[in-house]
């Protein structure tokens, strides 16, 4: 069902039922590209039937489908237009466009072409286990992690999120693992990595179907490479590969998850498939975080005997929601602290 897993901590301020998701999805349903759009976003059913829900909730997991179009347009083929174009305006007018003209002509190109084009379409699924406060995009890309982020965001009233960090780089982590030939309880290290220099060469070596527990990969990280990409399992019930961006890729569930289990009937195949990834990964995520450190707190750790809540006091007396990205709670607190004045002091002043 997942094949690579961008990880978010949703905030606790966001409570969850089917219906408020089911009706606000409905209003961001699919549609295909108009003649002239280049690319569509929309709200399908998980399970691939028409007319179906768009929310489905199995063991307490919300499942979501984000479908995406896009025209096929090559930058080539435009350009080939617009010089076209061009030349029957230098022929006419005895003049070459210039820049503006250019610009003009090939927006009028790629209008005329669009109608023309090839549409793709694939799909993004999103799981989100409320109980955890964590949501997953199945997308391997960041630009499209993001654009998803934004669009859950503007759909999904109260929602917040933020990109889960663990409190060690992955890097820093993979290296040692490697060094010691030991990883974190329960996992294994695979047969496939890739370590990157960080001087300006940018020299990466890359190991596939290849032991890693060797004088030749140690030498490799004491010169200074590290692992952007590292192959493991996970109590030889999950392979996947970690990045150094805490991007969880490729993943595969070997034979030992469906062992004693009967092939499930077409029907029942999603809910199948849903119930093993929940419960292969709801356990691979947590064990994974704790052994990077655990995750990050990015607004520090409250004082022995106290608990940080998820809402600061600002000078002005504004209520922050800390629930929101770090950059978000930065800016919030500048703009409550200058509009508190100068004059403004703290309790404890």
């Amino acid at each position: 069902m997942f094949k690579n897993l961008t990880i978010y901590r949703v905030g606790a301020s966001w409570q969850p039922s089917r219906q408020e998701v089911e009706e606000a999805l409905a209003k961001g349903q699919f549609q295909p590209c108009g003649a002239t759009e280049p690319l569509s976003l929309g709200w399908v059913p998980p399970r691939g039937i028409e007319h179906g829900p768009l929310v489905e909730v199995i063991d307490g997991h919300l499942h979501l489908k984000l479908q995406v179009e896009s025209r096929v347009l090559p930058g080539s083929v435009v350009k080939e237009r617009v010089d076209e174009i061009a030349s029957q305006i230098e022929e006419q007018t005895g003049r070459k466009p210039g820049k503006k003209a250019l610009k003009d002509l090939k927006e009028q190109a790629t209008q005329e072409l669009l109608p023309l084009c090839f549409k793709k379409r694939s799909s993004i699924r999103i799981w989100i286990a409320p109980e955890q406060r964590l949501l997953m995009i199945d997308a391997s890309s960041p630009a499209r992690c993001e654009e998803v982020v934004s669009l859950l965001i503007k759909t999904l009233d109260g929602l917040t999120l933020h990109l889960v960090q663990s409190a060690e780089a992955p890097a820093t982590c993979m290296a040692a693992w490697l060094m010691d030939g030991v990883a974190p309880e329960g996992f294994t290290i695979d047969r496939e990595c890739e370590l990157k220099s960080e001087d300006e060469m940018k020299s990466v070596v890359r190991y596939a179907r290849h032991a890693l527990d060797i004088d030749e990969v140690r030498q490799h990280l004491e010169a200074g490479k590290r692992p952007t990409r590292l192959a493991m399992s996970y109590k030889d019930r999950v392979s996947f590969l970690l990045t150094d961006t805490l991007q969880i890729k490729k993943i595969s569930f070997l034979d030992l998850v469906f062992e004693g289990h009967d092939k499930p009937e077409k029907d029942e195949q999603f809910d199948a498939d849903a119930t093993i990834a929940a419960g292969e990964l709801g356990e691979l995520i947590p064990a994974l975080i704790e052994g990077l450190g655990g995750e990050h707190d990015f607004l520090g750790s409250a004082p022995s005997g106290f608990v940080a809540d998820s809402q600061l006091v600002a000078p002005d007396k504004t209520v922050l929601d800390l629930d929101q990205t770090p950059a978000a709670v930065t800016a919030a607190v500048a703009a409550a602290s200058a509009a508190a004045g100068p004059d403004d002091k703290a309790p404890w002043d």
